[in-house]
């Protein structure tokens, strides 16, 4: 299944995104760019939505969740979108910004062999 067609708006936002990253975002990306193992794009639009880095050889969707994931309506809607997220055959991997800013090094090496993993095969 082919992921829906990207709009203007969500390219934008994307890029506004990768502009305004997250403490624990320039963390883990610092990491994640530094590797060669694996292409891993930051704030990749993907239809309607925008994961925080994803691997599109691996189907891999990663988001850093903070405490704002926690409240309202988010929690409802993290779901939905790993959903729809899945139904394209992509996995999503939730990762809370305390581990990485714990140990951005140790999270981005998980996340490069996770992304091995599912290529092989």
């Amino acid at each position: 299944m082919r992921p829906p067609r990207k709009s203007g708006g969500t390219v934008r936002k994307a890029k506004k995104l990768r502009r305004e990253m997250t403490v624990p975002e320039v963390y883990l990306w610092q990491h994640l760019r530094a590797q060669t193992a694996v292409k891993i794009r930051r704030q990749h639009p993907i239809g309607p939505y925008i994961p925080d880095f994803f691997c599109s050889k691996a189907k891999l969707a990663i988001d850093v969740d903070g405490i704002v994931h926690d409240m309202g309506d988010n929690p409802e809607r993290d779901v939905a979108r790993d959903l729809a997220l899945a139904k394209l055959g992509i996995e999503t991997v939730r990762i809370p910004a305390s581990d990485i800013l714990k140990n951005s090094a140790e999270v981005a090496n998980t996340i490069i062999r996770l992304c091995l993993a599912r290529t092989k095969g």
